[in-house]
């Protein structure tokens, strides 16, 4: 998708979250507003949705697209390097990421932001695959990073 138009699509996508997840103080619910819309609104999102720590464990949350891995092995994969790092990380080819988790042969790149409480500390991570390699860039990063904090407004 061009560059215009993915920024376009992103805007209006923000502005609807904007109305929805005010609906309810619960934040999974919040998660699973945020994943539908986001599964559904754009055309390269193969699996949208959240992994969670719980007692130093990353398990599966609210999420739409084909089965999940329902734990990820521990300091292992994008969604666990997202975490140890604490930033946005992008692959464009998850076969090249070093302990890549395959929770489905069919995704192909990635981009996975840091999940932060109200009080800053990182409580999982918003994971994002695509059907094509090369499907994230700076445009995603960017957009997703401003989405994720409407769990907690």
């Amino acid at each position: 998708m061009e560059t215009a138009k993915k920024i376009g699509r992103y805007e209006r996508i923000y502005q609807q979250l904007t109305e929805l997840v005010p609906k309810s103080n619960d934040p999974v619910s919040r998660m699973a507003t945020i994943a539908a819309v986001l599964y559904h609104k754009m055309d390269t999102f193969f699996w949208c949705g959240f992994y969670l720590l719980k007692n130093e464990r990353l398990l599966v949350g609210p999420y739409q697209g084909p089965v999940a891995c329902q734990e990820l092995k521990t300091d292992t994969g994008v969604c666990w390097a997202g975490i140890n790092q604490k930033k946005t990380i992008v692959v464009q080819d998850v076969h090249d990421f070093p302990g890549h988790i395959a929770c489905d042969s069919r995704s192909k790149s990635e981009v996975v932001v840091p999940l932060k409480d109200k009080n800053g500390a990182i409580i999982g991570v918003l994971d994002v695959d695509g059907k094509d390699f090369n499907c994230f860039d700076a445009v995603d990063a960017e957009w997703l990073k401003k989405i994720v904090p409407l769990i907690f407004m």
